[in-house]
């Protein structure tokens, strides 16, 4: 295992976003991935702020987008977790793969959840759809170059009618020694072996990710680091 250079992030081609990946190692990678998000604890963190927005509301109702959703794990994590607290929530996810969406669409129907929706969107060629009180996405920003990574996060804050939650891998020698060795022991999957180190080595430091947040005009956000080696950036719009 190679070091990592901390100082200079290095973005490389990853599986996933190949849109001609084979089906099969695509949702094997799906799978892969929504274990490491439910030992990580993703869910968890994004619920808690979303919880807590949800008591300032009329009839604790809320409605969420999660923009870039992959296998949907996350966005049916936070249905489950809105069935057990007694919040109506309606959460929908969004991604560019049509393979993604269909994989999610069947985890949801495996759980019998109906208030949780997918669709296809390009959320780096459309706009936002409107009346989301939340707007997340987890594990994308480090996908994206700087200029497209402030204009997501413009583009959130401009369609949330009140929280913006990102939350993603922070760039480390720790974190990369993690997203190594987790990913050998925690799955099969060839696509999530090669595409782990590679997400750390692309990701922002939190220096970097504060940078951004300023330049999206996020301002008074919140960036928090927190385990395994990722960051929460929440931002409440006044």
């Amino acid at each position: 295992m190679p070091l990592l250079d901390v100082n200079s992030r290095r973005r490389e081609p990853e599986w996933m976003d190949e849109p001609a990946l084979d089906r099969g190692l695509h949702e094997h990678a799906l799978a892969a991935l929504r274990r490491v998000n439910r030992l990580s604890g993703t869910a968890g963190r994004l619920w808690r702020p979303i919880h807590r927005l949800a008591a300032e509301l009329p009839g604790n109702r809320v409605r969420v987008l999660d923009l870039a959703s992959g296998g949907g794990d996350v966005a049916i994590a936070l249905a489950l977790a809105a069935r057990r607290s007694g919040v109506s929530l309606q959460v929908d996810g969004c991604d560019v793969s049509a393979t993604a969406v269909a994989h999610a669409e069947g985890l949801a129907r495996r759980y019998g959840l109906d208030n949780v929706g997918f669709f296809l969107l390009d959320v780096l060629k459309a706009d936002l759809p409107p009346a989301y009180d939340v707007v997340i996405c987890s594990l994308f920003l480090h996908h994206l170059d700087e200029a497209d990574a402030v204009r997501l996060l413009r583009q959130m804050a401009a369609a949330a009618r009140h929280l913006v939650l990102v939350d993603d891998l922070r760039r480390s020698r720790f974190g990369y020694a993690l997203a190594w060795l987790g990913c050998q022991l925690l799955t099969r999957s060839p696509v999530v072996h090669t595409d782990g180190p590679r997400s750390v080595r692309a990701a922002f430091t939190l220096a970097e990710a504060r940078q951004l947040a300023e330049r999206a005009n996020l301002t008074g956000c919140r960036i928090a680091p927190h385990w395994p080696q990722r960051f929460l950036v929440s931002w409440s719009k006044p």
